[in-house]
Parts: structure tokens; sequence; C-alpha cells
């Protein structure tokens, strides 16, 4: 039931509690919290014990039955039906948000949590320890592109611990991970431009900087860089947004 949609049902009652305990902190008012993709209502179940509002947004037709059936009747309960790539966040804010993630979209959700600036206060996500130590890492390490630099341009990432298979049901092939964000105040445009320069820095990760900008901002441009002989994965957030500055000083040959 709800497969179609690739999800491993999370049914470790210990983990449950812990993410719930890093979704709503002990002493803490947790407030609205917002759970993607709830499924069978698992994690759901310890989340309406501590906070005081919870809305579920669940694309699975035959999970939407199932979890009005289960929480139906709760007051501080809403259920949307509908794809959660499609949902304005912003509109639920300010909220925490929490969900275990579908491996295939993970990347995605947390772009559309990024896009609800200002809405949300904390984010617990369950996901793929690959996508976890990719989200986490830190210049220099091989887990470190793309992803890194998005997650931390927009937030404070913090790997809490991880979920092994057999907590799954069906288990899925790979570990999974815990993984808090704290979001960070940024102008969106800015983080926007920074995104489209960091794509294009690391668009062959194994090539330098030179090779993969000079396309768009010109050679000379680039040579006059002391970062030119560098790959992107040299370079924190902080020095890539320092480069993308300099270069945009003048028009890129491609927009």
């Amino acid at each position: 039931m709800g497969r179609k949609f690739g999800q491993h049902f999370l049914r470790d009652h210990s983990v449950l509690e812990r993410i719930a305990q890093a979704v709503c902190p002990e002493g803490e008012q947790a407030g609205h919290v917002v759970e993607i993709g709830p499924g069978r209502g698992a994690l759901t179940r310890h989340l309406l014990r501590r906070c005081t509002k919870l809305t579920a947004i669940e694309v699975d037709p035959v999970m939407v039955e199932r979890l009005r059936g289960e929480f139906g009747g709760e007051e501080k309960f809403t259920l949307v039906h509908e794809d959660v790539l499609k949902v304005d966040l912003g509109a639920y804010g300010p909220c925490v948000i929490a969900g275990n993630l579908p491996y295939y979209i993970s990347s995605p959700i947390v772009s559309r949590v990024f896009a609800a600036a200002g809405a949300w206060k904390r984010a617990v996500f369950l996901v793929q320890k690959e996508v976890a130590l990719r989200m986490a890492a830190q210049k220099g390490s091989r887990d470190y592109g793309y992803l890194s630099v998005l997650v931390r341009t927009h937030s404070e990432p913090e790997l809490l611990f991880g979920v092994g298979p057999g907590a799954f049901t069906p288990p899925p092939k790979v570990d999974s991970a815990v993984i808090a964000l704290r979001p960070k105040v940024v102008a969106r445009e800015e983080a926007a431009r920074l995104m489209k320069f960091v794509a294009r820095a690391f668009a062959h990760k194994r090539k330098t900087l030179r090779n993969n900008l000079a396309p768009f901002y010109g050679k000379a441009r680039i040579e006059a860089q002391p970062e030119a002989n560098l790959r992107a994965e040299q370079l924190s957030p902080e020095d890539l947004a320092g480069l993308e500055r300099r270069l945009s000083g003048g028009d890129p040959v491609l927009s």
C-alpha cells in the first residue's frame, strides 16, 4: 500500500521518538509543525503529542485515506492532499518542517523549503545517508558539491544521527540519517544568482574553475582571478560568493 511513491516507512519507535524530540525539543514551544510525506502516520503520532498544530502534506491517495481515518478527529491535525513540490510552504509559517523524505526527490524538496525563506524556523529531515553527507559537507571533502553550497547558503546544517535499513518497512538498500537545518537570512535574488554561478562552477567537478567558467565570463576575466587554477570543491560558499561578485562586476559573456 502506497509503495508507488517510493516510500520506505519508518517503524522503529525509538528512532521516531528521537526525530520527534529534534523537531520539538523539550522545553521549547514547538507551535506549528508541517510534516512532509507522513505516509502511514508513524512520526505524526509522536509529533502530535509535542506540537500545538500539525499540518501533514501527503500526495499518495491511499495514505491520505489512512491518515484521515487515523487522525481525522484530532482538532490540531490538518491534512493537505497535494504534491509538496506544488505547495507554497511559506503559507504555513512560522513553522517547523519535518519529514521522512523520499530518496529520489530529497533535493527538490529541500530547495522548496529554502524558497519559503522566513516562514520556517527549523527543519528536521530523515534522508538517505549519502544525501545527508552531501548536505552537511564542507569544502575539500569528497561529498562537497552544489547541494552542500545550496544548504550552507540558506541554513546551518547539523547531522544528528544515522538510521539503519532495519528501522524501515520495507528495508531500503541504503543507510539513512537525520539532519537538522537552521535557516540563515539571505537575500533571495542574491542567493538565486549565486546558485546559478555555483551550478556552472561545479558543472564538471574535476575541472578547474578556469575551464568551467571561461565560457560564461571570458578567459581573460577568469585568468585574472587567483582561484582560476582551483576546483570549485576547494572553495567555501563564502569564497564562491566572493568570486561571483568579482566576476559579475562586468557583464558575463552568457546570461
